[in-house]
């Protein structure tokens, strides 16, 4: 791969609705599930051509344990299961996916129609574990009241903080991505005052204006997902979150997507948040959201999905071991199944 390769749509515009659904991918569909790979862009130009103006756009990520059964030569370097983090209080739980699609737009029926031709292409071939449409909340707010994404960077910062370059020169142009489902104890959080909720997340809720430094919280969101290199420089990641909920239900979350070009970024937030820094000092949020799903997932170059390295079909027969069998986090999430999933 080189620089110059044809990237995914990961820095598509902001959208009103999305969909995001993760696959694991049953013993001896790998051909199956390359072909349809390879031709979801095709997919995607014949649902949006309808309605070009609503921005229609997909991302696929692959999951480690799908890798080799897919494809031939080296995994990116920075591809391997989510890690399960076990806090004193709170757990970053890691749950099965060898799949995720991301698809966005501003009407969610494009959406829908895309993900409803992926899933008559996988028909017998995949599995959802899980399914979740959301949709943007007033001014980009999440449903806990606060503005989502505000520190997105942005032009050509925003390029460089998700696409590998010479460090992984094999995958260069690809990216990572990290996503986990939130649900929040709305009672809770409600009955907390305004001020508590700002110093909860580091900012004002209806200016979105940050507290000054000395006025943080030390297990304050904004404090905890603050990531530095050596030389002090804050490293970037971009997020695309968007609320989801059923009144029916009571259940009211976010779903959260982050991507980057080297994914420890997004780890060290996340070793931040549940395990704390320092040690126990876990991010104030947590007591109100309980991480549901966790996935970590590579997002390859057009040109790679399109003409990959093909594994030897005898060793994509076998099981591969590099992610350990998931138990208690396996919650089966996920509307849109097929019979036998």
């Amino acid at each position: 791969m080189t620089q110059t390769a044809r990237t995914q749509d990961v820095l598509a515009p902001p959208a009103s609705s999305a969909i995001f659904l993760v696959l694991t991918v049953r013993q001896g569909s790998e051909e199956e599930v390359r072909d349809l790979l390879s031709d979801v862009g095709g997919l995607n130009r014949a649902v949006g051509f309808r309605a070009p103006e609503d921005r229609l756009s997909v991302v696929v990520g692959v999951g480690a344990r799908i890798w080799s059964r897919l494809y031939d030569g080296p995994k990116p370097k920075g591809l391997h299961p989510f890690e399960r983090l076990e806090g004193p209080v709170h757990t970053a739980v890691s749950t099965p996916g060898d799949l995720l699609f991301h698809v966005r737009a501003k009407r969610l029926d494009l959406c829908f129609e895309l993900v409803r031709h992926v899933m008559d292409r996988l028909a017998d071939h995949a599995d959802v574990v899980d399914e979740v449409h959301g949709f943007r909340y007033f001014d980009e707010r999440d449903i806990l009241g606060f503005v989502d994404g505000t520190e997105n960077p942005e032009g050509d910062d925003a390029q460089a903080a998700v696409t590998i370059g010479e460090e992984d020169p094999e995958f260069a142009g690809g990216s990572y991505v990290i996503v986990q489902k939130y649900v929040h104890d709305m009672e809770a959080w409600e009955a907390l005052s305004v001020e508590e909720q700002e110093r909860a997340f580091g900012r004002h809720k209806l200016s979105d204006i940050e507290f000054a430094d000395d006025d943080k919280a030390s297990n304050s969101h904004l404090v905890l997902n603050t990531i530095e290199d050596d030389a002090g420089n804050e490293l970037d990641i971009v997020r695309d979150n968007m609320v989801f909920g059923s009144v029916s239900s009571g259940e009211f979350g976010t779903y959260f997507i982050g991507y980057a070009a080297d994914p420890d970024v997004i780890e060290q937030m996340l070793r931040n948040m549940f395990l704390g820094d320092p040690p126990g000092n876990h991010d104030r949020i947590l007591d109100f959201s309980t991480a549901l799903t966790g996935g970590l997932f590579f997002v390859p170059t057009t040109d790679f999905l399109e003409d990959p390295p093909v594994a030897d079909e005898t060793e994509s027969a076998v099981p591969q071991s590099d992610e350990p069998p998931v138990m208690d986090d396996s919650l089966g999430i996920g509307s849109l199944r097929r019979s036998t999933s």
